[in-house]
């Protein structure tokens, strides 16, 4: 699994270095961007570098920081097939991943510890798009409808 890893700026590499050193870690080898890779940038260049990896296959999943998360979020849900997700706890990294099929998980950097951002790390790799429902299922297909009608300019 390919995970990218993005930051928009150099005053807050703290807790997405924790992150980052979790997934080495675990044996995931982040690919960087934003500001993690070394390149001077802002949150908005961070957010679509990262989902173009996403959106061109080259990551299948990413992690998203920013002050707040909502800047990010906004950003990287623009780019075709980025389902990006603030998420506040574990709880609702759970339930992006499996009835949102979310594939972008985004933390706000002045709300969350380390500690805490462990744990919603954890949870987000856990956990499984929910396909075995179908009601989930209903919800991924419309999602997927929604995005090819708005964002190509239709049928």
């Amino acid at each position: 699994m390919k995970i990218a890893v993005g930051l928009g700026s150099p005053n807050m590499c703290n807790l997405a270095d924790t992150v980052t050193q979790h997934l080495r870690s675990k044996g995931i080898e982040p690919i960087l961007c934003g500001t993690l890779s070394g390149k001077p940038t802002d949150y908005i260049d961070a957010a679509i570098e990262l989902g173009e990896l996403i959106m061109k296959g080259e990551c299948d999943q990413g992690i998203l920081f920013c002050n707040t998360g909502t800047g990010v979020t906004l950003i990287a849900n623009k780019l075709p097939g980025v389902r990006a997700a603030l998420c506040p706890d574990a709880f609702s990294a759970r339930v992006a991943r499996q009835a949102n099929n979310a594939n972008v998980l985004v933390l706000g950097i002045r709300l969350t510890g380390e500690k805490l951002a462990v744990e919603i790390v954890e949870e987000w790799f856990r956990s499984e798009p929910a396909d075995a429902s179908d009601r989930w299922k209903e919800f991924h297909r419309r999602t997927d409808e929604i995005e090819k009608k708005y964002r190509c300019g239709g049928e």
